[in-house]
C-alpha cells in the first residue's frame, strides 16, 4: 500500500475515533474514489502515490465546483460544507504554485516553444506539453491554460 493511501486510512481511523463526521465522511469518499480507480480498467492494480494524489486533486476540484454551484443556487450551508471538505483534501496535496511561480514557468515554456518554431495561439498545445509535467499536481489545468493563452496572445 502506498504511503499516501495508508496515511488517508490512518487519518480516517483517527477521525472516526474522534467522531469528526465531516473529516470521516470526506476521507471515506476519497478512499472510495481511490479504490474505484484501482479496480477500473482491465485489471485491478495498486495506485502509486502520484496517482493517489491525482485522485485526491480530482476530488478536491469536485468539492470546489460543488461549493460554487451551491453558492449560486443560494444554498450557503451546503456550499460551506463543500468548501470545508475541499480544504480538508487540500492538506493532502502539494502546495499550489503562486501566480508568479506559475507565470515564470509558463514564460519559460513559451520561450522554448518559440525557439522550436511554434508561434501565436497555435502554439498552445506545444506550450502545454512543456508546462504540464512541470506543474503536475501543483496547479489546476484550467488556471495553467488561461495563463498560457494570455501569454501567447500578448
Amino acid at each position: 500500500m502506498t504511503s499516501l493511501k495508508s496515511k488517508l486510512k490512518e487519518d480516517l481511523t483517527d477521525a472516526i475515533r474522534a467522531r469528526d463526521e465531516l473529516r470521516s465522511a470526506t476521507l471515506r469518499l476519497t478512499l472510495s474514489a481511490i479504490t474505484k480507480e484501482e479496480v477500473s480498467g482491465t485489471s485491478a492494480r495498486e495506485l502509486s502515490d502520484d496517482e493517489v494524489q491525482q485522485v485526491i486533486a480530482k476530488e478536491a476540484k469536485k468539492r470546489r465546483e460543488a461549493a460554487e454551484a451551491f453558492t449560486q443556487g443560494g444554498r450557503a450551508e451546503q456550499a460551506e460544507r463543500e468548501k470545508a471538505e475541499g480544504l480538508l483534501l487540500d492538506a493532502y496535496l502539494p502546495a499550489q504554485l503562486s501566480d508568479e511561480e506559475l507565470g515564470a514557468i509558463v514564460e519559460q515554456a513559451v520561450g522554448e516553444a518559440k525557439a522550436a518554431g511554434a508561434e501565436g495561439p497555435r502554439a498552445m498545445g506545444a506550450v502545454m506539453k512543456i508546462v504540464s509535467p512541470k506543474v503536475a499536481g501543483r496547479a489546476e489545468g484550467g488556471r495553467v491554460a488561461a495563463l498560457v493563452k494570455r501569454s501567447l496572445a500578448g
